[in-house]
């Protein structure tokens, strides 16, 4: 047979670029053209396997490797490691080798666990069998076996192995379903349509005998048009209610669309990590300079020339003709290896470790599980923990984010009558199966004829797919229950708007051999021919069926947005429709309308050609469908209109209130139209009663210019601008004006647009302005493209805000990869905005949880982490750094090298690991019910400048104290007989070693202290690891320095650590300089406690207080214990009870020796007198005890 069809059809539905002329043509079934036919050039094409693993065995290590050393500290440490092999240094290479050889070999089993999982998955992929048709017969094969040019059998439920072109189905008008949840994250069934000349071979014979050539486009990643095409079938979409199909591979493996789609996102990095790098290259200067300092002052040191060359170390003739710059580079290099490490390399991999660990805590979050979806969070990207803390701007979703994405039929309106499926009536409840009309109980005959048009209408429009099985994906049952069968549609408006109008009397039954069955009010099942199907997409708003009665009648049916359908009617009560429709906005609820037209035979095929035209057109098909649906659509006839309710979601109210009272301004973005977008606002608080609303619309725009329009209200909201701080107030206060800015789409474009002088940042900045002065703004009417457009404007202005944005299904995933965090909700609309997301959650409320608790631990515990890590390094070094002013800038070590290499390995790091993961300054229960602390940790509070030098001198201090406190110690030695030197005020041995090993006990005991005093949550966690890190350190040295190692050549540290310890004074010096370090960051904190307390602090106090209260009342409690009274008949001994104003009864003792234990805070309404004549609010002045 001629198949030329086929090639133009899959030419048509593979068309991606309109310009790209590039194509591949394959052969179905490999089979090859006749000799003659036309040229023949054999192509080569990939096989099927997926590989989204990133390594392979053989290039793991140096792939790795590159990967790492790409991050400046681990480059760094890797010179530093290097210049102590190659050059002479004071400390041995093993002293930066070992640390960085740790923080890598963490890091490369931590990534290459991943990746074995990726490979993991790849296998399992590409091992699946799949079915073949090879010489007349199926054939099991396995996935990655897969040739371009294959026939391929699926059956229901099993995934597509590859793109394919769809041949034919067991369905015998060539239809199948799938979902492609898990290309565009949309759950719902779509049909597909085999090609016409191939739908009749149902049997692997007839596939087997098949001729035809395919001529399409090469691979290209775009999803969407495709996905419009009812020919192709994508890999990775699922096949439903539909017993088995044939299609031919026309892309593999890595060629698929799916796998094109790969693409890593973007990487996002936090404020902290940001503020991180910028602290070390500070502290980077900081080495530098007193590399430099120490350089300079050993030549002036030297420049005596006995100082230059002691008697005990005289200089070789080499050394003595070494060029001097050269040595003094050396000795450069030498002293920024010996302070190297104020940079503290396993910050990097503890701070890893912290993000991930910690990342778990979300996960386990009981409270933000769902039980009815039986899903909790999940978290994609554990590297934003922190930013959760720091959100400024919230940009959300409202359809399945704010509200439940769950659609029932409200009303419907014909020609200004009114519908309703059921009606409340003098307080009974009336089934509305033939409608009641609530304006005007008889609408005529020729009002019931449209009527009854109007309901063949929503039966017919629409793309449902019914099922007869109860057990379906996703069942929508019917609500007639003398009937099983389940609607199913991607879209769940269709599937309320044939559920309400089934109510009302019309019942849609089934598609059959392209004849659409609906049941009426008589019980009689008409029947329509399916024609064409003018899809839904975004730009146009609306979809029309073109359907043939069983009279011969022609009808074209249109439902959309009232915007779409309005201007294309030219008949009909526009008015009465209009205003209704406008009404239920207001309320809320989301509008549709319904219009028709009856073509004549010549009209319908005029329409045919026009469509068909557009639809092999090979360039700018996609124009040519639009301008040819637009021709189609005209001249339409209104019928009514529909209203259907989506509710809001639980808690949404509440969780935008507490956000706002965080400090975050919330914006709502929206496709729908104003009116149901502002109800919706309205409903969960976003807007309040006393705001008022600013309109920046297109309406707007067309009665006054653009200009003009931003100028006024620019001055508006900027009348009180002296007293406005809506950054910090977010809209809440009540003695100032609130005002709330409403855009639509068509202006954002405007304002977005560059001028004609070739700017547009003037509109902008102003735009930006309003936007600072207005506690909410809601975008409504808005494009995918334009959502991400708003995030990016607000990222990237000024104040360079932290942005969130969340939302739940494919249209939101542009602007959650523009947010600095995206937050997918696990909604209805399927998984793609979860997967695309760095976090995802079941229900919007739980964001506040994430937000205001988990968020402000995260950041709270991370900035410790960081400031720690810096202040305990200026602890470490600094002492180094000063031993060289009295060793003669020599480059010797004061620690000895196995503390230098263990310090931030071993003796430091668990206490501050566990601290950042477990510390929590205040209760949760504080943090949910105060949103306002969110506030303390806003702009990246406790990483500024302020914070940091603060840190920084702090650790300078102490260092100070470890050195000179030591120093003084051993200021006067004397040399005994047997030619050791001792202390003449301790009696304790002298020695370098001793020395160091004195400045070292000190500073590890000090800042793991310091860590002690900060941490406000104790656990026995805490307790084991911070005293067990102490015990390790001294077990340690005990063994360090009390065991003959035979592994060491030489042994400096040998009896220094016990010889210390042996003397007393050591031990009063241990303690009495802990003490003075610690002291300076006592006092502060008290002071600022006192004087200065942030709202943390005060609510910290506050339980502190309560708690301290709580003792009181139970030792007045025990006062009055009967025993106690019995022994005193003379005192009172009535408890008086008064209802408190929340419908609770406090308690309260009656007060005792002048002291009121009133401790219930409500007003009290007078008390009954007790038996001894006192009431609650008497004073006793006398107790006999």
């Amino acid at each position: 047979m001629d198949c030329s069809l086929v090639r133009t059809l899959v030419q048509r539905y593979c068309a991606g670029e309109e310009n790209w002329v590039d194509s591949r043509t394959i052969y179905v079934g490999h089979k090859e053209p006749p000799p003659g036919a036309e040229a023949y050039i054999p192509q080569r094409y990939p096989d099927n396997r997926i590989v989204s693993s990133k390594y392979t065995f053989w290039n793991f290590i140096p792939k790795n490797l590159f990967e790492q050393f790409r991050r400046i500290a681990n480059f760094y440490f890797l010179i530093i490691f290097l210049v102590q092999l190659i050059i002479d240094t004071p400390t041995s290479p093993v002293t930066s080798g070992l640390p960085l050889f740790f923080v890598i070999t963490v890091t490369a089993i931590k990534q290459g666990y991943e990746d074995w999982l990726r490979h993991k998955a790849d296998n399992a992929m590409n091992q699946c069998p799949v079915h073949f048709i090879q010489h007349g017969k199926l054939v099991r094969k396995q996935s990655r076996k897969l040739r371009v040019g294959d026939i391929v059998m699926v059956k229901e439920d099993e995934t597509f192995p590859c793109d394919l072109i769809f041949l034919s189905s067991s369905h015998g008008d060539g239809t199948c379903h799938v979902t492609t949840a898990s290309l565009d994250g949309e759950s719902s069934h779509k049909t597909h349509y085999a090609v016409q000349d191939t739908k009749g071979f149902h049997t692997e014979e007839d596939i087997d005998g098949l001729h035809a050539t395919i001529e399409c486009e090469q691979p290209q990643p775009d999803l969407y048009k495709p996905l419009g095409s009812e020919n192709l079938l994508l890999r990775g979409a699922t096949l439903k209610n539909t017993e088995k199909i044939f299609g031919v591979a026309i892309y593999t493996g890595m060629e698929t669309k799916m796998a094109l789609n790969y693409q890593s996102k973007s990487q996002k990095r936090s404020a902290v990590e940001k503020s991180m790098n910028v602290f070390l290259i500070v502290y980077l200067c900081i080495l530098i300079s007193k590399a430099l300092i120490n350089t300079v002052l050993k030549y002036v040191w030297q420049s005596e020339p006995f100082r230059d060359e002691p008697w005990y170390n005289q200089k070789t003739e080499s050394e003595r003709q070494r060029n001097l710059f050269l040595r003094a580079f050396t000795d450069f290099l030498a002293f920024m290896v010996l302070f190297n490490y104020i940079i503290p390399v396993s910050m990097y991999v503890t701070v890893e470790m912290q993000k991930f660990l910690g990342s778990y805590f979300i996960t386990w979050d009981e409270e933000m599980f769902d039980e009815e979806m039986g899903e909790g969070p999940l978290v994609n990207t554990s590297d934003l923990n922190e930013e959760l803390g720091q959100v400024e701007y919230i940009f959300t979703d409202k359809t399945g984010t704010l509200t439940e994405n769950n659609m029932e039929f409200k009303e419907c309106c014909i020609e200004g009558h009114v519908y309703v499926p059921h009606v409340i009536c003098n307080g009974q409840v009336l089934p509305g199966a033939a409608g009641i009309d609530m304006i005007d109980s008889s609408p005529g005959v020729s009002g019931r004829e449209r009527e009854e048009l109007f309901f063949r209408a929503l039966c017919l429009c629409h793309t449902i797919q019914v099922k007869d099985d109860d057990d379906v994906d996703g069942p929508r049952k019917s609500p007639d229950s003398g009937k099983s069968c389940v609607y199913i549609s991607s879209s769940p408006d269709e599937v309320a708007l044939v559920e309400g109008v089934q109510r009302l009397g019309f019942t849609y039954l089934r598609l059959k051999d392209n004849y659409m069955e609906i049941l009426n009010r008589d019980n009689d099942i008409e029947r329509f021919e399916l024609l064409e199907i003018l899809s839904f997409d975004s730009v146009r708003r609306r979809m029309s069926v073109i359907v043939r009665s069983a009279t011969g009648e022609i009808y074209l049916f249109c439902k959309g947005a009232d915007s779409s359908i309005f201007p294309r009617v030219i008949e009909g009560k526009v008015d009465q429709i209009r205003s209704r429709v406008e009404r239920n906005a207001v309320e809320g609820l989301r509008t549709l309308c319904v219009a028709y037209k009856r073509l004549i035979q010549e009209e319908y095929e005029g329409i045919c050609r026009l469509l068909q035209a557009a639809k092999v057109a090979l360039q700018d098909r996609e124009k040519k469908l639009a301008e040819a649906y637009e021709q189609i659509e005209k001249d339409l006839i209104l019928l009514g209109a529909t209203a259907v309710e989506d509710r809001l979601q639980e808690k949404a109210a509440d969780t935008i209130e507490a956000l706002q009272k965080a400090g975050i301004k919330v914006w709502v973005l929206t496709g729908d139209k104003m009116e149901t977008a502002a109800a919706t606002c309205y409903a969960c608080k976003l807007f309040r009663r006393n705001t008022q609303l600013l309109e920046l619309t297109t309406k707007k725009i067309e009665e006054q210019s653009l200009h003009d329009v931003l100028f006024e209200l620019s001055k508006t909201v900027l009348r009180y601008s002296g007293s406005l701080t809506r950054d910090n107030l977010s809209g809440l206060s009540t003695d100032m004006q609130d005002y709330g800015l409403i855009i639509d789409g068509a202006a954002l474009s405007l304002i977005m647009k560059p001028r004609e002088d070739g700017s547009s940042s003037n509109y902008r900045e102003l735009f930006l302005e309003i936007c600072r002065n207005c506690s909410a703004v809601l975008c409504c009417r808005m494009a995918p493209l334009q959502k991400a457009q708003i995030v990016k404007l607000i990222k990237f202005s000024k104040e360079h805000p932290i942005t969130l944005a969340i939302g739940d299904g494919a249209n939101d995933v542009s602007m959650i990869l523009e947010a600095h965090v995206g937050i997918g909700v696990i909604g209805k609309e399927g998984r793609q905005a979860a997967r695309n997301s760095d976090y995802a959650i079941p229900k919007f409320k739980h964001l506040k949880k994430m937000l205001l608790v988990h968020g402000h631990f995260y950041y709270i515990r991370i900035s410790e982490l960081v400031q720690y890590f810096f202040y305990k390094n200026v602890c470490f070094i600094f002492p180094q750094f000063l031993y060289q002013f009295f060793c003669g800038f020599s480059q010797q070590t004061l620690y000895d090298t196995a503390y230098l290499t263990l310090y931030n390995i071993s003796f430091t790091s668990l206490p501050i690991l566990l601290y950042s993961l477990m510390e929590q300054h205040v209760s949760i229960d504080t943090l949910k019910r105060d949103p306002s602390l969110y506030r303390d940790i806003a702009k990246n509070a406790l990483l500024r400048w302020r914070v940091f030098i603060y840190w920084t001198f702090l650790g300078v201090f102490d260092a100070l104290v470890f050195f000179f406190g030591a120093y003084f110690l051993f200021e006067n030695t004397t040399v005994t007989s047997n030619g050791q030197i001792m202390t003449t005020n301790t009696h304790m041995m002298f020695g370098n070693w001793t020395f160091g090993t004195l400045v070292f006990t000190v500073m590890v005991f000090t800042v793991t202290l310091k860590l002690a005093l900060d941490t406000h949550y104790w656990t026995w966690i805490n307790h084991f690891v911070i005293w067990g890190s102490l015990l390790f350190y001294i077990v340690f040295s005990l063994l360090w320095g009390g065991i003959i190692w035979p592994f060491l050549s030489y042994q400096r540290m040998y009896y220094v650590f016990i010889q210390m310890l042996s003397s007393g004074p050591a031990w009063l010096a241990i303690i009495l300089l802990i003490t003075v370090s610690l002291l300076p960051d006592v006092l502060k904190k008290v002071l600022c406690k006192q004087l200065w307390p942030s709202a943390t602090e005060r609510v910290q106090s506050t339980r502190t207080q309560s708690q301290d209260h709580l003792s009181e009342v139970s030792y007045l409690a025990s006062l009055h214990s009967p025993s106690l009274l019995a022994a005193h008949p003379g005192s009172c001994s009535k408890q008086v009870t008064v209802p408190c104003p929340e419908s609770k009864e406090c308690s309260v003792l009656p007060p005792i020796a002048g002291v009121s234990n009133n401790h219930c805070q409500p007003s009290w309404r007078p008390c009954s007198h007790g038996p001894c004549g006192e009431t609650a609010g008497e004073q006793i002045t006398s107790l006999s005890l």
